[in-house]
């Protein structure tokens, strides 16, 4: 057993689970079934641990439990379950240490900005907890004269699948909303990062949350995930990952007629004027590409820059990002890890190198740790915005870096792609901060600042990027339906048909 087998096995224990990811149903750790999955630290491409997939039965099994405690659940009154979410949230809290360091470990993530997540998290759950019990309707003034009222009620049981980029942040993003407005979980984490996950809902169940209400599967799309959306209790699925297999997710879903919300990946434009205060919009550009090693839905992977800066700019961004510190996931020092897993370092080594055959100027750091799955992060000079690495999401940390002249032909070149999630501009100019703004096809748009993002605020896109919201009093309405009510309270009821003797 190697030193970081050793610190995951005891964040592990001091979780309260056991040596390698189980399901987590009905409160109970419960092993797989299926084929073996490896779980490999992307710092020292070594194994952490092995463990099955939980397979069809088990997702059938956490389906059945969480339609019954959902009952239990939704008959609470709101202020209960917010109760038990501010315990939730406070129980997160006392236990980053442990979670972060887990997530550190098999993500690959920066131990400094794991705990930055896992305190959203906390945060999360927390903002739901004070809406669990302001969820309401309202009266419409219906021409007829009946009184006519609204209910928001819960969906049932919902069914989440989240990525590998940014597992226990994800799984509260979705695990909040849903609770709070009192539907039931079947949560299955990327198999790839499945433990900060049961070890989040486990840490729940400790302090109030009903034993079976959130369910984890710890285990593969084609099995556990596709029982889990054809099983008649889901009434909604909803997936947070790429856009390839998030068609899949909705045909899926669409086979079993029921709705999905998808939020999916990205190709943003940051775009900076020539007014724009250069070394702010270096910095912020630094951050949105290169921070999680441009692992992030919203990373600002095309940079848009007007011609008469668009030089000086990138030679700042070139000499700024070989000052960045890559390295060990768990050094206190590291600003950038590796790549979060073999498959997606592969790919961002072959779009780096497409680019390069479709005639970019590669521009990188000089050197890397000796082992992990890094990639330096990376400047492309000298593509247009048709060419590939310029459309296709690269989920890494590369940039592509595209001048343009004048302020429509930036609009246009922002929303030429098939995405539509974010974008950002950099200038002096009010009034053209709030026209970009406005003509920018993005969900979320950010004016002299990237990457800013609350849970009180909506977040999701158009396009290849999904469809639907999560986050803000958007994501309650995505975990309710609509009842009408109508009270007929007139002496004479107005039914005007049929005949009574």
């Amino acid at each position: 057993m190697t030193a970081r087998t050793d610190i995951f096995t005891s964040q592990m224990a001091a979780l309260g689970l056991g040596s390698k990811p189980q399901s987590l149903i009905n409160g109970t750790l419960v092993d797989g079934t299926g084929e073996t999955i490896t779980l490999v630290d992307p710092y020292t491409e070594q194994t952490l641990v092995v463990y099955p997939d939980a397979g069809a039965e088990l997702a059938i099994a956490a389906c059945e439990t969480a339609q019954v405690a959902q009952l239990q659940w939704a008959a609470l009154s709101g202020a209960a379950r917010g109760q038990v979410m501010q315990d939730i949230a406070r129980t997160v809290l006392s236990n980053a240490e442990p979670l972060a360091k887990i997530e550190a470990l098999i993500a690959g993530k920066p131990i400094r900005d794991c705990r930055v997540e896992v305190a959203k998290v906390a945060e999360m759950f927390a903002y739901y907890g004070g809406w669990a019990d302001k969820i309401h309707g309202e009266v419409i003034p219906v021409p007829s004269g009946h009184l006519n009222y609204t209910k928001r009620e819960p969906l049932g049981v919902v069914f989440q699948i989240t990525p590998w980029n940014a597992p226990i942040f994800t799984g509260g993003w979705q695990i909040a909303p849903a609770i709070a407005t009192g539907n039931g979980v079947v949560i299955k984490p990327s198999e790839l990062t499945p433990v900060t996950t049961v070890a989040l809902v486990n840490l729940a169940e400790q302090v109030g949350l009903p034993k079976g209400l959130v369910n984890v599967l710890c285990g593969l799309g084609p099995t556990a995930g596709q029982a889990a959306i054809e099983h008649r209790a889901v009434r909604k699925v909803i997936f947070v990952g790429s856009p390839e297999t998030g068609r899949v997710v909705a045909k899926a879903a669409a086979n079993a007629l029921k709705p999905a919300v998808l939020e999916l990946g990205g190709k943003s434009a940051n775009i900076v004027f020539d007014d724009a205060n250069l070394k702010h919009a270096c910095l912020g550009t630094q951050a949105a590409i290169f921070s999680s090693a441009g692992q992030s839905c919203v990373a600002g992977s095309r940079l848009l820059v007007h011609r008469s800066v668009h030089a000086e700019l990138v030679e700042m961004l070139t000499d700024g990002m070989n000052e960045i510190k890559l390295g060990d996931p768990l050094d206190e020092a590291t600003e950038v890890g590796p790549i979060s897993n073999a498959r997606q370092f592969a790919h961002v080594g072959d779009m780096v190198a497409r680019a390069k055959s479709d005639g970019a100027s590669v521009l990188s750091r000089d050197t890397t740790p000796d082992t992990g799955y890094f990639v330096p992060p990376t400047v492309l000079n000298g593509l247009s915005n048709i060419d590939h690495a310029a459309q296709t999401e690269i989920f890494g940390p590369v940039v592509a870096a595209i001048p343009f002249d004048t302020e429509e032909e930036a609009i246009t070149l922002a929303n030429a792609t098939d995405f539509g999630l974010a974008g950002a501009v950099w200038t002096a100019d009010v009034g053209r901060a709030h026209r970009v703004a406005d003509h920018v096809r993005a969900g979320t748009f950010w004016i002299n600042s990237y990457k800013a993002i609350h849970v009180s605020s909506p977040f999701g896109g158009s396009l290849n990027s999904g469809f639907g919201r999560s986050s803000g009093t958007d994501a309650l309405m995505e975990y309710t339906s609509a009842k009408s009510v109508w009270l007929d309270s007139a002496s004479t009821p107005r039914i005007a048909f049929g005949y009574v003797s």
